[in-house]
């Protein structure tokens, strides 16, 4: 590839073999055509591609290649801060990219590169059905699902990626290739989980799950009750069964006027979960969570399956974030629960947003039959944390409380990470086994010798 300083290609050509638009550096839109949904990154890549289709992506491609420059993809942008700043590369935006087909009768939806999760959810609610989808309704469905996707019907149902049937990709050559347990076996076991180092996916065929009304939500409590609710917690999800699928996070909102007074810039700790099953069991299963302490408030309640992607309540629109490496815990002792008080909990000062705590086991603990390289994740818990950069929470504030909360609870993790829950540049070498992730760089160099495709986390050299 092109030195990213000298990486500065005539963007004319580009335009006459695309439909849709081209932004570049001299162009006035170009802040607004840059700018991701995570609002702190400051992408600054070559030029941004807003493709129409296939036939758009393949074309850029092929210019990227010839132009010594690499390609990316971004649906939203809610990872944006997994790469550096794109300087060497083109982006390709898939937000116009929205085709969304749901098959009922045989339980399946085509899903477009742009398709938000929201919308998914929403339009497959309709016939009874859900996809496994993840707790943010505007991140885009295929970079969730590239990257594992890890949701609340995880534990009884495993991670979306193992729910693909078949990937539409456009690879490093420029050709749009289908790949399938049948076609490019190889390609297909590594998208599913392993990023979007391979090719541009157009489109995912997903599998979905029938799902009507369920029991689902949160309930907050003082950070005070913090050592409680985090013992509490960790005993009873130790029992809960599969069909429970749930979390326990600290959380401070920012103190803006979107956020409802009685929590706005309140330290809290929050459990929250859903239960794939009869609404009167869920409730009766998550009663010992909602009675631990006197509620800040209460969000539990019988809801549709549509709703599960807004349980956490997390932003619908684009924030600025500051995120870390991703962690796993093997096992939440309770020198591991004092370790993430200490540095979380009352007195604490810590200037993150969230740091969330979500539940593996059941499902995902155990790879099904055809899996893709993300079959299993081994461990109890995956933590994702980030913080806001406002007011006194600086940036050098945030990363620097990152990095003491990684480094104190690593003696506690199995080693391993999970993809969409890291948030800075990656080679993923920590996602999976060695001899995965040897077969993943063996892929890559076979697919993309010239390495023209990146991806979130890129997949090092084989």
């Amino acid at each position: 590839m092109t030195d990213a300083a000298t990486a500065s290609p005539d963007l004319e050509p580009l335009r006459s073999q695309v439909s849709g638009k081209v932004s570049g550096p001299e162009d006035r839109d170009w802040d607004e055509a840059r700018q991701a949904w995570n609002l702190a990154v400051d992408q600054r890549p070559v030029a941004v591609v807003f493709a129409t289709g296939a036939d758009d992506v393949a074309a850029t491609v092929r210019f990227a290649a010839g132009a010594g420059v690499r390609v990316t993809a971004q649906g939203s942008g809610h990872a944006a801060s997994s790469h550096d700043t794109l300087a060497d590369t083109i982006l390709i935006k898939t937000n116009e990219m929205t085709g969304l087909e749901i098959d009922a009768g045989n339980r399946t939806a085509r899903v477009e590169a742009g398709v938000l999760a929201g919308d998914l959810s929403a339009q497959a609610g309709e016939h009874g059905l859900a996809p496994l989808g993840g707790s943010s309704a505007d991140v885009g469905v295929v970079g969730y699902t590239l990257g594992g996707g890890l949701g609340w019907l995880g534990r009884l149902y495993g991670f979306a990626s193992n729910a693909v049937r078949s990937v539409e990709i456009v690879t490093a050559d420029g050709e749009l290739v289908r790949a399938d347990a049948g076609e490019q076996p190889d390609l297909f076991w590594a998208v599913r989980g392993g990023g979007g180092s391979f090719g541009i996916v157009i489109a995912l065929d997903v599998n979905l799950v029938p799902l009507g009304e369920l029991f689902a939500g949160g309930v907050m409590y003082d950070v005070e009750h913090a050592p409680a609710v985090f013992r509490a917690y960790r005993d009873w999800a130790r029992q809960a069964p599969a069909e429970l699928t749930s979390s326990v996070r600290f959380l401070t909102p920012p103190p803006i006027p979107d956020v409802p007074e009685p929590i706005r810039g309140r330290p809290m700790v929050v459990v929250t979960g859903a239960h794939a099953g009869d609404p009167a069991e869920g409730e009766q299963l998550f009663a010992p969570m909602r009675e631990l302490a006197e509620p800040v408030m209460d969000m539990f309640g019988a809801v549709p399956p549509a709703a599960l992607c807004r349980i956490n309540g997390d932003p619908e629109n684009p924030v600025p974030g500051i995120g870390g490496r991703s962690i796993v815990i093997a096992d939440l002792s309770d020198e591991a629960i004092d370790a993430l008080v200490a540095l979380c909990g009352a007195g604490s000062g810590s200037p993150l947003l969230t740091v969330d705590l979500r539940h593996l086991g059941g499902a995902l603990a155990e790879a099904p039959e055809g899996a893709g390289v993300l079959g299993s994740l081994e461990g109890e818990f995956a933590i994702a944390a980030v913080g806001v950069p406002m007011g006194p929470n600086t940036p050098e504030a945030i990363t620097g409380h990152l990095d003491k909360l990684y480094d104190g609870l690593e003696p506690f993790s199995t080693g391993g990470t999970y993809l969409n829950f890291t948030e800075v540049p990656s080679d993923g070498s920590t996602a999976f086994g060695e001899d995965a992730q040897a077969e993943l760089r063996r892929i890559k160099a076979e697919l993309d010798p010239d390495r023209v495709i990146r991806g979130g986390r890129d997949v090092g050299p084989g």
